[in-house]
């Protein structure tokens, strides 16, 4: 079977940036600086020291793409569907034309770091979900109401865990939309699949969201999560859910021209192989976070390890072997199409960018210009309304990191999975069980929080389900119903 075009433009977009990164290292390294040069400029001024003479208002493009994505698609719609790549594009060069011209080689370094190690690794991972996933039909006559939805939400929640927020809502999502494709009040029903599925439901294992697989690699064994935070995650599916059958119910009855209920109608699953597939993208992010392969120098301070780079092109193949054994005939069905990972690639491409200068203030901690919030953080209830708070709105991995540092002080990694495996520590374990709860369950409050929720979004929008602003979502459902639901884990675990 010949690939579809369009998802060939995608992974061509995956590719074309990936060589240029390669190739602009190259380029960087050997022809516009002799490595001796390009040594004395490491040791001159590292990495940590950018961020100590970043100020706060380099952080501005960062705003302003937010604000773009915020208001754009309220005040402008159509100009925003149609112009949202080039509105990305002109924030990135925004931030990267000064910062270039005043740091230079350190600019270059910290550009290539984003974009080869963070950037190209997190759209592979997405696009591969994405194109797995998208080959998985569940059909047969479900009715949306109140019991099927809170079912399917049960069942992304849990899934969540094992397969990824990504992964299982990338699962779920179709079914779900599926299912209460009648219903003419269903906006609620999305919002609430975006807190369970695409957030909370991830704090059980590494595999989950991308701070616990971190937290992983700096020593945290993978299963001590699934018992710090399995009571915390409870409380808050449980409230979750709770909150929402009440919500559905209330719509529900306020539905008209309600289908009959067909319960003898079974449940078919069509691209059952892509199981294989989903359990092959699993592997890979697994393998990269337990085999140490060598590392290589790319340009002064950037480093890649073999093992994340064999799990990069291992992704991609997952994502082709689904494409090339599964029929169109399952993804039109599905009605599959490569726009929402579209959207998320070029929109993430400048949040990439223009976050740069958050995450260098934020890994200096104290000696930044964000220093009076790190020092503020001090009991395991500011960690988990801090790092949750900024996980909202950043990278929630860098976030963890950041704070997880921050915990151990004058603790050595190396002692961590002693100390967690024998309760060594008593206070670095609260600390870092309100970092992981914070980092994962508040990437739910907003639409950038975490980046299934934009796919959600993006998925809801082309199923023409009318899906809130940005502001809207917080001010109508994040706020409201998030904060007193974290209120109660606080007062329950963090003080």
């Amino acid at each position: 079977m010949k690939l579809p075009i369009i998802n060939n433009k995608l992974l061509f977009f995956i590719l074309v940036v990936t060589t240029i990164s390669l190739l602009s290292t190259g380029v960087l390294a050997h022809d516009h600086a002799p490595q001796d040069q390009q040594a004395e400029a490491v040791h001159a001024s590292d990495h940590t020291e950018l961020g100590q003479r970043l100020p706060l208002w380099s952080a501005i493009p960062f705003v302003g793409i937010l604000l773009s994505i915020a208001v754009f698609p309220l005040v402008a719609p159509h100009f925003w569907h149609k112009q949202f790549p080039k509105i990305s594009a002109f924030w990135a060069i925004a931030f990267a034309v000064p910062f270039l011209f005043a740091y230079k080689f350190e600019a270059i370094q910290s550009i290539i770091h984003i974009y080869l190690i963070d950037y190209i690794p997190f759209i592979i991972l997405l696009w591969s979900l994405y194109t797995v996933a998208g080959g998985i039909y569940i059909g047969g006559s479900l009715r949306g109401s109140p019991k099927v939805n809170f079912i399917l939400l049960l069942i992304g929640t849990l899934l969540a865990s094992w397969i990824g927020t990504t992964g299982a809502a990338m699962v779920m999502i179709r079914p779900l939309l599926r299912a209460n494709s009648w219903r003419r009040n269903k906006v609620h029903i999305i919002i609430f699949f975006i807190f369970l599925v695409a957030n909370v439901g991830g704090s059980l294992t590494p595999l989950g969201d991308p701070p616990l697989f971190l937290g992983f690699l700096h020593g945290v064994p993978f299963f001590w999560v699934t018992k710090a935070l399995l009571p915390h995650m409870a409380l808050v599916a449980t409230l979750l859910l709770g909150i929402f059958f009440a919500v559905d119910s209330y719509w529900f009855r306020k539905e008209e021209n309600i289908p009959d209920d067909n319960t003898d109608s079974k449940i078919k699953i069509e691209g059952l192989h892509n199981l294989l597939m989903l359990l092959g993208v699993m592997a890979g992010v697994l393998f990269s976070g337990s085999v140490k392969l060598p590392e290589f120098h790319v340009i002064g301070h950037v480093t890649m390890a073999w093992q994340n780079i064999t799990r990069d092109l291992f992704l991609i193949l997952m994502g082709l072997l689904s494409l090339k054994f599964t029929t169109k005939a399952i993804r039109d069905k599905n009605e599959f199409s490569w726009f929402p990972i579209q959207e998320v690639a070029y929109l993430f491409a400048g949040i990439f960018m223009t976050i740069i200068p958050a995450l260098a203030i934020l890994q200096v901690g104290s000696d930044g210009a964000l220093a009076g919030l790190i020092e503020f953080v001090s009991t395991p209830l500011h960690y988990f309304w801090v790092t949750g708070g900024l996980s909202s709105f950043l990278d929630n991995a860098p976030t963890y990191l950041v704070f997880f540092n921050t915990a151990l002080g004058s603790i050595s990694e190396s002692e961590v999975p002693g100390m967690l495996a024998t309760n060594g520590n008593i206070d670095f374990i609260a600390k870092l069980t309100a970092i992981s709860a914070g980092a994962v369950f508040m990437g739910a409050m907003t639409y950038i929080g975490n980046a299934p929720n934009f796919m959600v979004k993006s998925i809801a929008e082309e199923a023409g389900i009318p899906m809130p602003s940005f502001f809207g979502y917080m001010l109508k459902y994040s706020l409201p119903i998030l904060v007193p639901v974290f209120v109660i884990v606080t007062l329950v675990f963090f003080l």
